[in-house]
C-alpha cells in the first residue's frame, strides 16, 4: 500500500476505545501502523489485545470525560501524541418538555466541553513541539437534523461541527488538520434495539440509499484516511459516511 494511505509511526489516542465505533478506529489505525492509545472509562484491555494479537502497537489508557477538566488536565500522561480522535460520547432521552437539566449537563460535557478542552491541551502540545497533527472529531447525523427526544445530544453534535470548522480555521496555520466523521445508522450496541424493532428497522434501510446498516468498520476507514497523508489538504471537512441517508 502507498505511504500516503499509512500512519506509520504516528501515536494516536482514540476516546471511547473499548467497543463499537471507538474498537473500529482504533483497530483502523494500528492497521494502517499507527501506535494506539486506547482511551475510555471503561477498559480497552479488549482493544488493545486485538489489536496485539494482529501484530500492532497498543496500550490503554484511563480516561473519564464525565470530568473534562480533569481529562485534559491527564492527557499529558498519555505523551506526545501526533493524532486526536474524539469518538466518545452518550445520549440521554425524554421529550423536551421533560428533559432535566441534570441529563443536559451529562451529555454537554461528554460529548462537546471534552471534546474542546481535549482539542484544546493536544493542539497547545503540538504547536509548543512545532509538529502539527490531526483531529478526527465523530459528529452525527444530528450535526444536521433536529431528531426527536435527544435534545442534549443534537445540540452537542451540532457544536462538535462548530468546534471542528473554527478550530481549523484557527490552527490550519499551525500544521494541525481538524476535520470530523458524521457516522449514519451504524450497526453497534447502541443501535440493537432499532434493529431489532422490524418496523423501525424497515423504515431506517427504506431511507438509506447503501440499503444496509452501516459497520463499525466503514467509520474507521474513513477516520482512518483523514489521518494520513493523502488526506493533508483536508481541513475543515465534516464526512458524512452515512450510506446517502442525508441525500436522499
Amino acid at each position: 500500500m502507498s505511504r500516503i494511505f499509512r500512519v506509520d509511526g504516528k501515536r494516536a489516542l482514540v476516546t471511547g476505545a473499548n467497543t463499537g465505533i471507538g474498537q473500529a478506529i482504533a483497530l483502523g489505525l494500528a492497521d494502517a501502523g499507527a501506535h494506539v492509545v486506547a482511551a475510555g472509562r471503561s477498559s480497552c484491555a479488549d482493544t488493545v489485545a486485538r489489536i496485539e494479537q494482529s501484530g500492532g502497537s497498543a496500550e490503554a489508557f484511563a480516561l473519564d470525560l464525565a470530568e473534562p477538566e480533569a481529562a485534559a488536565a491527564r492527557l499529558a500522561a498519555a505523551g506526545d501524541l501526533d493524532i486526536l480522535i474524539n469518538n466518545a460520547g452518550i445520549i440521554r432521552r425524554a421529550d423536551l418538555v421533560d428533559y432535566t437539566v441534570a441529563d443536559w449537563d451529562a451529555v454537554m460535557d461528554v460529548n462537546l466541553k471534552a471534546v474542546f478542552l481535549l482539542c484544546q491541551a493536544f493542539a497547545r502540545a503540538a504547536m509548543a513541539r512545532g509538529s502539527g497533527g490531526r483531529i478526527v472529531n465523530i459528529a452525527s447525523l444530528l450535526s444536521f437534523q433536529g431528531g426527536i427526544r435527544v435534545p442534549a445530544y443534537t445540540a452537542s453534535k451540532h457544536g462538535v461541527a462548530g468546534l471542528t470548522r473554527i478550530m481549523a480555521n484557527e490552527w490550519a496555520a499551525h500544521a494541525i488538520n481538524v476535520n470530523a466523521v458524521a457516522p449514519g445508522y451504524i450497526a453497534t450496541n447502541n443501535t440493537t434495539d432499532l434493529r431489532e424493532d422490524s418496523a423501525r428497522s424497515a423504515e431506517i434501510l427504506g431511507r438509506i440509499p447503501a440499503g444496509r446498516w452501516g459497520d463499525p468498520a466503514d467509520i474507521a476507514g474513513a477516520v482512518t484516511f483523514l489521518c494520513t497523508p493523502a488526506a493533508g489538504y483536508i481541513t475543515g471537512a465534516i464526512l458524512n459516511v452515512d450510506g446517502g441517508w442525508l441525500a436522499r
